[in-house]
């Protein structure tokens, strides 16, 4: 029997879809702009060279998305028309939703879902397979060259020569209040004396230290995936 999903349970859902895909994975989003747990997710399962198909709608495809795609070896990408639909797969189990794979969306959209086991309705699980195959045929996959990317998008900062430039001011990972930008201490005096009462180094909390956009940052890792791409080789981060 197919059981309906609100935003929080198709979050989990959908990671506990990629978390459990042994054979092959198929994600179907017109949007595409994954968080960081679902890039983890996904190369976990690309050094597991699971086949993993993913089809997108929209061709402003951001650069550095682009590129992470090209660089998984079992990721294969394409592009299809028009396309509107929503759909994640796995071997047991698929989800059909109005949630793009999208990091906005799961954060600040109100959703929908159906999820639907190929083991208890076997015939349903089938007939979303059979479309998904259908979309990812009619879809044209996309040949990208990995490139650097030069520009980073905190402050309208500019990087030199293929290096992004090290900010100078981030935010509380907390309360959001500016400080200077370091990621080894993305806590304002304030919140780091409260958070000091327990130490917890995997204790979520509000911010990205960098680019102040809602992120589930820890001390260990205080901002979103691109910030900590972008500056990694200009800022110091806590050791993972």
């Amino acid at each position: 029997m197919a059981k309906f999903l609100t935003t929080t349970g198709i979050s989990h859902q959908l990671e506990e879809l990629v978390k459990g895909a042994k054979e092959k994975l198929i994600l179907i989003s017109p949007f595409l702009k994954m968080n960081e747990r679902i890039r983890q997710l996904i190369e976990d399962k690309d050094r597991d060279k699971i086949d993993i198909r993913v089809v997108y709608g929209k061709n402003e495809l951001q650069p550095e998305e682009n590129n992470w795609l090209k660089a998984k070896a079992s990721v294969r990408a394409s592009f299809c028309k028009n396309l509107h639909a929503k759909c994640f797969l796995n071997e047991a189990v698929a989800l059909i939703t109005s949630m793009n794979l999208y990091e906005f969306s799961q954060v600040n959209n109100e959703e929908m879902g159906i999820l639907v086991s190929k083991a208890e309705d076997a015939a349903l699980y089938a007939s979303v397979y059979e479309e998904a195959m259908r979309l990812i045929r009619i879809s044209e996959e996309i040949r990208v060259t990995v490139e650097k990317v030069v520009t980073a998008d905190v402050d309208g900062r500019r990087a030199a020569r293929g290096r992004a430039v090290a900010p100078e001011k981030g935010v509380c990972i907390r309360c959001e209040k500016t400080l200077k930008a370091d990621p080894t201490h993305p806590y304002c005096k304030d919140c780091y004396a409260k958070w000091k009462q327990y130490e917890n180094p995997e204790y979520e909390e509000k911010f990205c230290h960098l680019c102040g956009k809602v992120n589930k940052s820890t001390m260990r890792k205080p901002t979103c995936y691109d910030c900590f791409k972008t500056f990694k080789d200009v800022l110091a981060f806590t050791a993972a």
